[in-house]
């Protein structure tokens, strides 16, 4: 091939990338935190998560696929189950701190879960955004009485990519361990059961 033709392919692939990321975007974590006086009478009974039948799947080999979930790093399967077992581990372990005498179910449906790609994981370099939104709410477990009615959470997060995520994976994290922790920190925060973590960030990518 000659030199023109690879300076060609090259610029054309820069331009394509260029799309794909974008200039840049405003991504956050938002939550209306809990009353504390309300939390502190309560006990965790029960997570209920539901991840809708019609949030869109992609397992498109793309930068962006155009779709509710983007979920990789499980095997070929079921995405919604996936995403939904993800969200169940990760309000467990953001409430477990809840130790009132009041039991209480904590039901989340989850809105948005798109991952980062392993095509633009593995080409980008500090660019791309795991968006993970959902609501929850709380309800009493014995009487169903609405404590909390349904709240919309947002707890997006840097996509590390490139480099930074080749030396994260040797180091054993994943993109899996990485949403778990935030969405975990976020849900203890609207709880008032860890610091709060609301907060705003630009970045590259969606």
């Amino acid at each position: 091939m000659s030199l023109s033709r690879r300076a060609a392919l090259l610029g054309m692939t820069t331009l394509l990338l260029s799309a794909c990321v974008g200039p840049g975007n405003s991504f956050r974590t938002e939550y209306t935190p809990v009353q504390p006086v309300l939390a502190a009478n309560w006990r965790l009974a029960e997570v209920q998560v539901t991840v809708p039948r019609s949030l869109t799947v992609s397992d498109a080999k793309t930068y962006l696929p155009a779709a509710d979930i983007v979920w990789r790093e499980d095997p070929m399967g079921d995405r919604h189950d996936q995403v939904g077992k993800i969200i169940q581990d990760a309000v467990l372990r953001g409430a477990q701190g809840l130790s009132g005498a009041r039991p209480v179910i904590i039901a989340v449906t989850v809105t948005r879960f798109h991952a980062l790609t392993f095509e633009a994981e593995q080409r980008f370099e500090n660019a791309g955004v795991h968006t993970i939104n959902f609501t929850a709410q709380v309800v009493d477990a014995r009487t169903g009485e609405v404590l909390v009615p349904p709240t919309a959470i947002r707890a997006e997060l840097p996509a590390p990519s490139g480099k930074t995520m080749r030396e994260a994976r040797r180091k054993g994290q994943s993109q899996k361990s990485m949403i778990t922790a935030h969405v975990a920190r976020t849900v203890a925060g609207w709880l008032g059961l860890g610091p709060d973590v609301r907060g705003s960030f630009n970045r590259p990518g969606t």
